[in-house]
């Protein structure tokens, strides 16, 4: 039952064979294999069925049935029984010979299916098959082709039919005349051959063990000259490479006296070849097995042949091979494989031929010669012993070959030869230093992008490959491991193989480790047998310094420190307990980092603490001396790497520091200030540093030597001590006194302040004021930086608090003086920053400024940075790129040197006059009718409250007297027309309400909620529509009229009026808006001043005339009247007669609304009843003058006379 219905899918997928769609097919093909693996045969007999019973069924549905029969054989050959096998042969015999015409898919697929059956049924195949090989009748294509693929899939089954095979077919050859034929006889020769071969070569395993190679010799010979005198001659190319491809294989079976009589003309034959085929693969594949045939049987004649051999094969090798391409691929291959052959057999001359080619201007020529120069030290390493001098000296010239390709040639070669020996002879030091500066190659800053057919490498990829090869020479080629150690030690110090630091000390640690590992730990470095190497000195100073920039060249840092912990007991005896903790806790360091987040200062600080703990381990003064001396004339090593010999004076200052010697510390100092190289911004500043931290153990010594540098000829260009500067530019002077100053503010920021207080005056600024009259500009930033670190040595002493620096106001006039140089228009330096950072620590010193000096400072400081012009709008920063990227990070920096200095002063009288004081110089800036100033000057001002308020500490309720006023400045800012200057508005409104709370006694951690509204309300003027922003003011308002103390409230009335001049007219109409907002909360209580609010009303209408003050007036006017009739009525009727435009405004407000307005004509009739208006009085009757009324005190209009 199962069977039927097995049959029964499987014939039902047959017949849906004949859908054209690829993808259904491949689906039939997948379902009758997997059936095919639960009923093998039960698949293959309903397959066999299927096809005898569809005869006329077209072939590519017959191919797809093949294929899956082939493919059930060979998944389940085991299983298979004769029946089936008999069944599946005869079938495939069939289907592969029924038509006589070439077929290729279909007749293919049942060949496959017999050569898969073939594998464990090779009789009864062959019983089949060879029925359809008759003698005198050309076979068919497909069963030669069945033979040699049988012969190759089972050689121990097929090998004892060749013989009859080759009898049978011997006469055939001379029959075919179509090349498809003919080729398929090359194709079954090659075939036999290769499988006769492997039938040899594994004799102790085949079936019949007598069989030997003239078992075959005769046939082959008798092949071979037809298809060597006639074939290869043809002019179709396709047979000729097919008749080549046969040859190879079959050159090995041939007689060896046939082979030697042939050589002379074969193996010309063959290279001919070479001009006719472009590709060349099948032609050296055969070429080289002819050779090795040659070679097996001692032939003489290839002694003949030699000269044209090297001569063909060496352009093959030349002709670069593209990788796209295997085949190219695979003829240098087997090209290199030729050269093999002949270099094992004619050593001399092969060497002969190739050594003069190194010197070819040819570039190929180079390269080629140099891959088959590695492919002999390689593949004839016996024969090439002898020869390894002579190679050796022959590599002179490619050494010191530019081209890249070249090089990486070379490099190759190299490392064949360290695995060969070569490198332990007379001259493989130079091979290793070539190795050596290969990998020290500079990076390609910006690789150009190579063309797809490029035919040069970058230096990047001769680099890369060197470093590869050093790692491994090192590591895994143990003949290496005394070549190598300590040699590559020479190599650490010279600056010119910086870039191959990490390699090396890769290189080197793992050697080291198989030193120790083999007991040599205490004479690692064997100084009396290597006399080249560098000191310890020199190896820590080089591995410290460039761990200083631990990222760079492929992470160096964590590689130079881990091979200076594997030295320690070379470098001293003492160092191995501090080294063995310390160093890997310096490596994790940089491990857990990456370039952006390590910290420079930090990480060099670590270094410097490590050379610190090191000197105090050693505790040796004689070491400690051969050490500072060896860093100093490292120094001009590091000419061009400013970063690590900025690093390398810090460790001579340090190192200098440990040195018990004056006289070494003086004598050296002096070396310093003598070889420096002044023009350079980070020499002078490692110089200064150097200075800094020798004086914090040398402090007598270190100003001793600058005192004599400043009394020396150096500044006036003649010969003294000094001689090496008299020919030095003025320009090349200044930098040298920049340098002094600089080290002079280094000594006093460094040396203990116990010390170094006492000697601030006496001995540094004596010598530093004598160069303030410059306009050199690094004199200058150089005068600023070593005046703060002064300050700040001051500031930071143990007694700070009892010096008087009696130079301050000096040196903070002279820091304004520097800031009102700057040009007002653009900020080119960041002199105006540095000078208010010094004026920052100077100003908290003792004695207090002067009340006209802090007035300069605050005046020059605040026109320095806020007058400045605008920054460049962001389209032309984008043109002008990183030099406005530098102005943007400039000016954020010198604005923020200007906040300190403002709090630092500030500080100082942490009051409201302190407060009030600070703004009076700030207001006009915060009221200017430049946008950019205003958004600076507000911006500080939010800062400043905010540093006040976070200092308050209120011991005793007090008023907070100016607060109306400081509200006023403000308040109107929040519908400034800057977004940016109305939220710093809002904030400066929130500090003072904050502040005033603290001085209520509220604590500083006291939240408010109405005050912590406003923070909620600037949301509301991020937008800049006027509606929105007048109700978020009127907001602002009500919040300040709920918080504002009854006796502030009249001073922010008045200030608030001042507002409505404010140039920008947002801000006038937020005054009113606020005015009137205020007002009508809190008016109630201001009955006596109305006479007063109405007379200034009167005045502003007077100055400004602007319809939304006439409007924003009246509406005030209306508001007091609301609250205050009678005495607002009483103020108007003593305005002057007769009424002003103003006045009569002010009369007409009161009529906007009709119930006030009703009462107030009750008040007046009121008034006129009630009250005489004048009475007459006549002076000077006598001269007959008219009478004169005057106003009664009561009357309405009491002030005005009639006439």
């Amino acid at each position: 039952m199962t069977e039927s219905r097995i049959k029964r899918l499987a014939t039902t997928l047959m017949d849906a064979t004949t859908d054209k769609d690829p993808l259904v097919q491949e689906q039939i093909y997948n379902a009758l294999c997997h059936l095919g693996e639960s009923e093998p045969e039960e698949i293959l007999n309903s397959c066999d069925e299927y096809l005898r019973q569809h005869d006329k069924l077209a072939y590519p549905h017959r191919v797809i049935i093949l294929k899956a029969m082939e493919t059930v054989v060979k998944n389940n050959i085991a299983l298979l029984d004769k029946s089936t096998a008999k069944v599946v042969i005869f079938l495939a015999s069939n289907e592969m010979t029924k038509s006589k015409e070439v077929i290729r898919d279909w007749q293919q697929a049942a060949s496959n299916v017999l050569v898969a059956v073939g594998q464990r049924f090779i009789n009864k195949v062959m019983e089949e098959v060879l029925t359809k090989f008759q003698p005198g009748i050309l076979p068919h294509y497909f069963v030669m082709q069945t033979f040699a693929n049988l012969s190759v899939s089972n050689v121990f089954g097929m090998v004892p039919f060749l013989n009859s095979i080759l009898g049978t077919m011997l006469p055939m050859l001379g029959m075919a005349k179509q090349d498809h034929m003919k080729s398929v006889f090359c194709y079954a020769l090659q075939h036999f051959s290769e499988s006769i071969q492997e039938y040899l070569a594994n004799l102790d395993k085949a079936p019949d063990p007598t069989v030997r190679k003239d078992t075959f010799s005769n046939e082959i010979f008798s092949a071979y000259e037809v298809l060597f005198n006639s074939w290869l001659q043809h002019r179709e190319a396709k047979l000729r490479l097919a008749v080549v491809e046969a040859m190879g294989p079959m050159s090995y079976l041939l007689p060896s006296e046939k082979l030697e009589e042939q050589l002379p003309k074969l193996i010309p034959g063959i290279l001919a070849l070479y001009k006719k085929h472009t590709e060349a693969f099948y032609i050296s594949k055969s070429l080289c097995q002819i050779l090795e045939a040659s070679v097996n049987i001692g032939s003489r004649s290839l002694d003949v042949q030699l000269d044209s051999l090297l001569g063909t094969l060496h352009p093959q090798i030349c002709a670069p091979a593209d990788p796209a391409v295997p085949l190219t691929v695979k003829n240098h291959t087997e090209v290199l494989r030729c050269f093999t052959v002949l270099a094992c057999s004619f050593p001399d001359r092969v060497l002969a031929f190739l050594l003069p080619k190194l010197e070819s201007s040819n570039e190929r020529t180079r390269v080629g010669t140099l891959l088959i120069m590695r492919q002999i030290i390689n593949s004839a390493p016996s024969q090439m012993e002898i020869k390894k001098p002579f190679i050796l000296s022959s590599m002179k010239l490619p050494l010191q070959d530019s081209n890249n390709k070249v090089k990486r040639a070379v490099v190759q070669v190299i490392s064949a030869m360290a695995h060969h020996g070569y490198l332990e002879q007379p001259g493989g030091e130079a091979m290793m230093e070539f190795l050596v500066r290969q990998c020290a190659l500079p990076s390609d800053a910006q690789p150009k992008k190579q063309p797809p057919d490029a035919d040069d490498l970058t230096s990047d990829s001769v680099q890369s490959i060197s470093v590869n090869t050093l790692f491994l020479l090192s590591t895994t080629v143990d003949r290496m491991n005394n070549v190598l150690w300590p040699y590559l030690l020479e190599f650490v110090t010279p600056v010119q193989f910086t870039n191959a630091l990490t390699p090396l000390c890769k290189s080197l640690m793992s050697l080291a480790v198989k030193k120790q590992e083999e007991g040599e730990n205490a004479s690692l470095i064997r100084y009396d047998l290597n006399a080249n190497l560098p000191s310890p000195y020199a190896l820590t100073t080089r591995l410290l310094v460039v761990s200083s920039q631990p990222y760079v060249g492929d992470c160096r840092g964590a590689a130079a420190l881990r091979l200076l912990n594997v030295l320690h007991y070379s470098v001293h005896p003492a160092l191995e307990q501090l080294w063995s903790k310390q160093v890997p806790l310096l490596v994790e360091h940089i491990e857990e980092n990456t370039e952006k987040s390590l910290s420079q200062k930090e990480w060099e600080e670590k270094l410097l603490l490590f050379l610190q703990e090191t000197l105090a381990a050693v505790a040796d003064n004689t070491w400690i001396c051969h050490f500072v001396t060896e860093m100093c004339r490292q120094l001009n090593s590091y000419n061009g790497f400013p970063l690590e010999k900025n690093f390398l004076y810090k460790c001579i200052g340090t190192t200098l520091g440990a040195c018990a010697s004056k006289d070494l510390v003086q004598k050296q100092l002096q070396e310093l200030l003598e070889t420096a190289r002044y023009h350079e911004e980070a020499e002078r500043e490692g110089l200064a540093s150097c200075f800094g931290i020798c004086a914090i153990n040398h402090l007598e010594e270190t100003l001793a030597k600058l005192e004599d540098f400043v009394r020396s000829d150096v500044f006036k260009k003649s010969v003294g001590l000094f001689s090496i500067f008299k020919d030095r530019s003025d320009n090349e002077v200044e930098k040298i006194k920049s340098t002094l100053i600089l080290c002079y503010g280094y000594v006093a920021v460094s040396a203990p302040k116990e010390l170094v207080l006492s000697r601030i005056e006496a001995d540094i600024l004596k010598n530093i004021f004598q160069y303030f009259n410059t306009k050199d500009l690094t004199l200058k930033l150089c005068l600023i930086r070593s005046i703060c670190m002064i300050s700040q040595a001051i500031y930071n002493g143990a007694k700070c608090g009892d010096f008087v620096f009696s130079r301050k106001a000096e040196l903070v006039a002279q820091m304004v003086e520097f800031i009102k140089a700057e040009p007002p228009e653009a900020m080119r330096t960041p002199v105006r920053q540095r000078a208010m950072i010094t004026c920052t620590y100077l100003v908290v010193l003792e004695p207090h400024l002067s009340d006209p000096d802090r007035t300069e400072l605050i005046d020059t400081c605040l026109a320095g940075v806020l007058a400045l012009p605008p920054p460049e709008p962001a389209k032309e920063r984008e043109e002008n790129g990183g030099d406005a990227s530098h102005k943007e990070v400039l000016y954020g920096d010198t604005l923020s040197a200007l906040k300190d200095l403002l709090k630092s002063l500030l500080q100082r009288n942490l009051t409201p006059h302190g407060l009030q004081d600070m703004f009076a110089h700030l207001g006009p800036w915060i009221k200017s009718n430049k946008e950019h100033e205003r958004q600076r000057a507000v911006e500080v001002s939010a800062a400043l409250l905010e540093f006040y308020l976070s200092k308050l500490n209120v011991s005793t309720v007090i008023p907070f007297y100016n607060l109306g006023v400081l509200i006023a400045l403000f308040s109107p800012r929040c519908s400034d027309s800057l977004a940016s200057v109305r939220q710093d508005a809002v904030d400066c409104v929130y500090c003072l309400l904050y502040i005033q709370l603290c001085y209520e006694g509220f604590a500083r951690d006291h939240r408010d909620e109405m005050v912590e509204g406003l923070k909620a309300l600037k949301k509301g003027l991020e937008e800049p529509d006027f509606t929105v922003l007048f109700r978020t003011c009127n907001n602002i308002a009500m919040v300040i009229g709920k918080r504002v103390p009854p006796d502030q409230l009249m001073s922010l009335l008045l200030a608030m009026f001042e507002g409505l001049a404010d140039p920008d007219k947002n801000c006038s109409r937020a005054a009113t808006v606020m005015i009137n907002s205020l007002l009508k909360e809190r008016g109630a209580v201001l009955q006596e001043k109305v006479p007063d609010i109405m007379s200034i009303i009167h005045s502003k209408l007077e100055e400004v005339d602007e319809e939304h003050i006439r409007k924003a007036a009246q509406q005030t006017v209306y508001i007091l009247a609301s609250q205050h009739k009678s005495v607002v009525v009483s103020s108007l009727l003593g305005s002057p007669l007769p009424f002003d435009s103003h006045t009569c405004a002010m009369w007409r407000s009161l009529a906007t609304e009709p119930t006030l307005a009703s009462r107030i004509l009750e008040q007046l009739l009121e008034k006129v009843n009630s009250d005489v208006p004048y009475k007459e009085s006549k002076s000077f009757p006598l001269l007959g003058s008219a009478a004169e009324r005057v106003a009664t005190p009561s009357a309405p209009g009491r002030h005005m006379r009639f006439v």
